[in-house]
Formats: structure tokens, C-alpha cells, sequence
């Protein structure tokens, strides 16, 4: 299971090991090989293919909760669509190499009309075609806010009425929405496996009713005895929600904004029968606050934290890039390692070594400033993953993991350039003045290359083979 420490993971790992399930939670900072509360416990990286192999070691069955909204870096040049595509993908791939049958998806509810999506909406349909695109079949379980102790837009709508004696209340609060309550969500999700249904289907939960998110805000302040004062006001721009959200609730603005911008959306259920067939009718809104507020939660596992790694200064890249028809990303690979010379000239000279490794140097003076390492065990058409070995620009370590891989994704319509854990050797901030953004310009300037390629304004660049010497 994927994000099982987190809010629904946990309620979710409680449900099945009381079915006699063999569950196994996935982690960053767990312990590894923990058994606890019928839960064993992996460290696992899902940045990592490799570690996402491992992982579902042995599974049949694939349970997907991740929503990457927040950075795992000191320094992340990415989207949160792009962080949620490639951690898609890694799952994708590495279930269809274990064999798994059936993959389970948390996604969100998705309004008729899908012209104007917000971008948090939006990832969350673009991780279901990623989820689906290596042939295991996907169930998409869809909801909207979940009601549930320590649940992060929960714990949002209650500090909100406990600290505010007073709301405007902008249009976006008169927006229609169903939430449900955390326990039918995982009942829903178990009895998809046990019960066989809805494979390859998506399906959307909750509660009986629909109300407005004013009437949500009313029902939390019944809940806690609170009379706020309310005012709807014609207007209100979403950057300031955003702010005060940001603010009263002490919640990060990588959490809240994306939150905000899908409340234009009708967050309704379009069909409940699967849910109800399933003998999950849904507990009224109402019931459901009470339960969340008595904090009176069934015993969830434990999660068994590993040592603590100590805070290194690494960085995460990630940008997404056109791919020309007919071409993968392993050419991607070598066009990229072609251009660079011609891209940076007259600085920059790529030299391809024996044994895979290309060697980045300013011309002229042969200082190298990276040295990377083609794995070919790893790399395949659909993606080409190069080690950071050596060079100026980089802190050099026996166990160090930093890497840049191109792959592609989406039916191979899409490629992502990433570089992951990349430990940079200059001082942090003169490194985020310069290398950085240097960075995201050779992937800007490289994105057109492909554009101009995919259009035959430019040739390709014939690269050679990686790792070929020159």
C-alpha cells in the first residue's frame, strides 16, 4: 500500500488486516521490516522504481492513496502534477513487473464538465490514465472531503470555524459539494478487492446528501457549539482565500492553493450505486461530523519510524517535455547528450567514455564538471536512467543515489526529464543563484529542440549510442 501512513492509509491498513489481508505499507522514513498492528512495513522511496520493485515484492493486490502536494527536498523544481505523473508511473511500472492484478486508486470527484478543470482535478484524472497505462487494471475509488479525525481539509473547515469569529463567505462557498465519512470510504475500498467488483471501472462515493459549503461550514459549527457570523459577498479572489485559509489554519500554501482552486467545481457524486450494491449507504453529513469530533477513532496501526536520515541539501527537478512521434525516451536520452555541446556552446563539451559514462567539461579547458553513467540493467525504450558519478558539481559519496532519467509516460505521448536527489557541491545559495536556474533553462531551451524536432524544423542530432566513445 502507498501512502499507508498517512490519514486514509491508516484507517484503511486497520480494515484489512481485520479481513486477514497480509498487508504491506510503504514508506520513506519507516522502519524497515516492521511488523505491527498486522502491518510490515517497507522503506521505500516511490520516486525510485527500483524501490517501488521491491515494494510489491509478492503483491496481487496494488492500493495507490499518494497525493504529492508536498516537497521531499530542500529544493523541488516541480509541479505537483509533474511530481504526481512520475510517482504514477513508478507505480504503474512496478506493478505490472511483480504481476500485480488490480490496482486501487484514491482519486477525487470529477464534475460532468471536464472542459474547465482546476489543475489538482486535473493530475487526479491524468494519475488514473498513468495507473492504467501498463495494463493492470485500475479501480479509481473517487470522493470528495473526507470527514475524519486528523484529516488535513477536515482539520482545515474545523480550525476555520473554531478561530474565526467571523466569515465573508466568497462564491466559491456556494459551490455544491458531498463529502463522506472515513470509514465508508474504507469499506468501499475493501470490498471492492474482497467483494470482485468494479474492475477496471471507476466509481464515486458519498455521503446521502448534497449541500453547499456554507451549509458544510454550518454543520461544523454546530458540531462544536460555535455561531459564527456569516456574510456572502458577490466576489472574492481565490489568491486571498488561499492567504487567509493559509493563515487561520496554520496549513501550507502547497496544500491549501490546490484545494481552493477545485471548490469552483460541483464535487458531487454522478452515481452511487456501486457504493450502495456494495452495502455502504454512507452516514449523513451530520453523524459523520459528531463521529470525526469525538475523536474517538478505532485503533489504527502504528507507524514504526526508521532512524532519521540526517537533512542533506538535495534537490528534485522534474519538467515535462514534448515528445516527437515515433521516437522514446532512451532516444530522448542520447538526442539530449547530442544537443548539449551544440546547445551550450561555445562553454560546454560532452564526452562519451567506455562503460556508459558521458563527461560534461568546459571546452577548451577539460574540467569536468559532471560524470554520468548510462545503466543499461535499468533503462529501457521507455526510459533511460543515467547515475550522477562524479564531477565538480557535485558531493561525491559511496551511497550517494542521485540520478537523471528521461521517460516517458502517458501511451508514451509525454516525456519527463527528472533529476532526483542530486546533492549539488557548491555553497546552497549561490547554487539556487546559479546552477539551478541554469538548469531550468537547458530544459526549457531542450523542450523547444523537441517541439522544432517534432515539427521537422530541425533535424534530429543522430546521437550515438550512450556510453559509445567518441
Amino acid at each position: 500500500m502507498a501512502g499507508a501512513s498517512g490519514f486514509v492509509g491508516r484507517w484503511l491498513c486497520a480494515a484489512l488486516a481485520a479481513e486477514g489481508a497480509d498487508v504491506v505499507g510503504l514508506g520513506r522514513s519507516v522502519q524497515d521490516g516492521a511488523h505491527q498492528d498486522g502491518v510490515t512495513w517497507k522503506r521505500c522511496d516511490l520516486f525510485s522504481l527500483l524501490d517501488c520493485e521491491r515494494g510489491l515484492e509478492g503483491a496481487e493486490v496494488v492500493y495507490y492513496l499518494v497525493h504529492s502536494m508536498m516537497p521531499s527536498t530542500r529544493l523541488t523544481q516541480a509541479t505537483f502534477e509533474d511530481m504526481d505523473l512520475i510517482l504514477a508511473d513508478n507505480m504503474a511500472r512496478a506493478a505490472a513487473f511483480v504481476g500485480a492484478k488490480r490496482i486501487i486508486y484514491l482519486g477525487g470527484l470529477i464534475p460532468e464538465d471536464q472542459s474547465k478543470l482546476s489543475r489538482h482535478l486535473s493530475s487526479r484524472l491524468e494519475v488514473e490514465a498513468a495507473l492504467g497505462a501498463t495494463g493492470v487494471p485500475v479501480t479509481p475509488v473517487r470522493a470528495g472531503l473526507v470527514l475524519g479525525p486528523n484529516g488535513s481539509s477536515f482539520d482545515m473547515l474545523r480550525l476555520l470555524v473554531e478561530r474565526l469569529p467571523g466569515m465573508v463567505l466568497p462564491p466559491w462557498t456556494r459551490t455544491p459539494t458531498q463529502p463522506i465519512w472515513i470509514g465508508d470510504v474504507v469499506q468501499v475500498m475493501v470490498r471492492v478487492v474482497t467483494q470482485d467488483v468494479a474492475v477496471g471501472q471507476s466509481l464515486d462515493v458519498g455521503a446521502p446528501e448534497v449541500l453547499r459549503y456554507r451549509a458544510l461550514i454550518e454543520e461544523m459549527a454546530l458540531a462544536l457549539n460555535k455561531q459564527p457570523s456569516m456574510m456572502d459577498i458577490p466576489f472574492g479572489p481565490k489568491v486571498l482565500s488561499k492567504l487567509w485559509v493559509s493563515l487561520v489554519t496554520g496549513s501550507s500554501r502547497d496544500l491549501v492553493a490546490p484545494l481552493i482552486d477545485s471548490l469552483d467545481h460541483p464535487m458531487v457524486a454522478r452515481n452511487r450505486a456501486i457504493q450502495v450494491a456494495l452495502g455502504v449507504p454512507g452516514v449523513p453529513v451530520r453523524q459523520a461530523m459528531a463521529r470525526a469530533l469525538a475523536d474517538n477513532e478505532p485503533e489504527l496501526p502504528k507507524v514504526p519510524r526508521g532512524p532519521r536520515k540526517e537533512q542533506a541539501n538535495t534537490v528534485r527537478s522534474v519538467q515535462r517535455l514534448p515528445l516527437p512521434e515515433v521516437h522514446d525516451a532512451d532516444w530522448a536520452a542520447q538526442e539530449y547528450m547530442a544537443w548539449m555541446p551544440r546547445g551550450l556552446w561555445p562553454f560546454l563539451k560532452v564526452v562519451q567514455e567506455d562503460d556508459g559514462i558521458s563527461s560534461f567539461r568546459v571546452a577548451g579547458l577539460g574540467i569536468e564538471l559532471l560524470r554520468l553513467r548510462y545503466s543499461k540493467s535499468r533503462s529501457s525504450p521507455t526510459r533511460a536512467l543515467l547515475y550522477v558519478v562524479g564531477g565538480l558539481l557535485v558531493v561525491g559519496k559511496p551511497t550517494a543515489r542521485g540520478r537523471l532519467e528521461l521517460r516517458s509516460a502517458l501511451n508514451e505521448c509525454t516525456l519527463l526529464a527528472a533529476i532526483h536527489d542530486f546533492e549539488p557541491s557548491l555553497p546552497w545559495y549561490l547554487y539556487l543563484s546559479t546552477q539551478a536556474l541554469a538548469h531550468l533553462a537547458v530544459m526549457r531551451v531542450f523542450g523547444w529542440h523537441l517541439k522544432d524536432v517534432a515539427t521537422k524544423r530541425v533535424p534530429s542530432a543522430q546521437p550515438k549510442e550512450l556510453g559509445a566513445p567518441d
